[in-house]
C-alpha cells in the first residue's frame, strides 16, 4: 500500500524525495527490488487509473480510483479521484481569504487525494490557461499545485473541468511495481470523463467497466493489499 510517510519536497517534485532519503531506500523489500528489475523496462504508469482490487484492506484505498500523475525510477505520485470530503470549495476559499467566489464553483466538493500531505492542495484540470506550477499528465489532464489556479476558479475564469484534492498517494521506488505484481491494483487507461464527469460513487465500477470488467464480481481473494 502507498506510504503514509512519503512527503513532498516541493511542487511537482514529490517523487524525488525518496531519491534523497537512504533510510526509505533501505525499506525496500526483496519483492519490490525484484519488481523494479522486472518492470523497469516497461512504460510508466503515468496517466493510468489504479483501481483498488476488492481485496484491498487499507481503508485509505479501499474501493478507490487513483490517477497516477508521476511515475519514474524515483517513485510515483497519484491523486485519489473518488473520495469527496465534507468540505466544499467555499470552505477552502475562506481558508485562503478568497472573497466573492463564483457560486457555481464554490459548491463543488474537495476530495481526499490521499493520506500524504493532507494540508496541501492539488488541482486536476483540463488544459487551459498557463499556471505557475503545472505538469502535464496527458493531452487532456494537467496537475497544478500553485495558488493561481484556485484564484482563477474563484473568479469564474478557471478551467472548464477541474477537481480539487487535499493530499496525495505516494510510492517509493519499486513499491508500486511490487503492488502491481501482487494484484493489489487493476489498471486502466485514464479517461477524462471518469476523472471529471462520472459521479464519485460510481467511479470505482465505471473505471473498471471501461475495459469490460465488472469489478463487483471479482473475489476479494483475487488481490491483496
Amino acid at each position: 500500500m502507498p506510504l503514509e510517510g512519503y512527503q513532498a519536497c516541493g511542487p511537482l517534485n514529490c517523487a524525488s524525495f525518496v531519491a534523497h532519503a537512504p533510510e526509505l531506500r533501505h525499506r525496500l523489500t526483496p519483492v519490490a527490488e525484484a519488481a523494479t528489475e522486472v518492470m523497469g523496462s516497461q512504460d510508466s504508469l503515468c496517466n493510468q487509473l489504479l483501481i483498488a482490487m476488492p481485496g484491498m484492506l487499507d481503508p485509505n484505498f479501499s474501493t478507490t480510483v487513483t490517477l497516477v500523475c508521476e511515475h519514474n525510477d524515483e517513485g510515483a505520485l497519484g491523486i485519489v479521484i473518488n473520495r469527496p470530503m465534507d468540505i466544499k470549495l467555499e470552505g477552502l476559499f475562506e481558508q485562503l481569504d478568497v472573497t466573492d467566489a463564483d457560486r457555481s464553483v464554490a459548491n463543488h466538493p474537495v476530495l481526499n487525494g490521499g493520506p500524504v500531505a493532507r494540508e496541501r492542495g492539488f488541482v486536476l484540470h483540463n488544459p487551459s490557461s498557463a499556471f505557475e506550477s503545472s505538469v502535464t499528465v496527458s493531452d487532456d489532464v494537467q496537475l497544478t499545485l500553485s495558488r493561481d489556479v484556485i484564484d482563477a476558479m474563484a473568479a469564474g475564469s478557471g478551467p472548464d473541468k477541474s477537481l480539487v484534492a487535499l493530499g496525495y498517494a505516494g510510492w517509493e521506488p519499486g513499491q508500486l511495481e511490487a503492488e502491481m505484481l501482487s494484484n493489489t491494483w487493476l489498471t486502466v487507461p485514464a479517461k477524462p470523463e471518469v476523472i471529471f464527469d462520472i459521479p464519485f460513487n460510481d467511479r470505482w465500477t465505471v473505471a473498471a467497466q471501461t475495459i469490460g470488467i465488472d469489478i463487483s464480481q471479482i473475489s476479494p481473494d483475487a488481490g491483496h493489499a
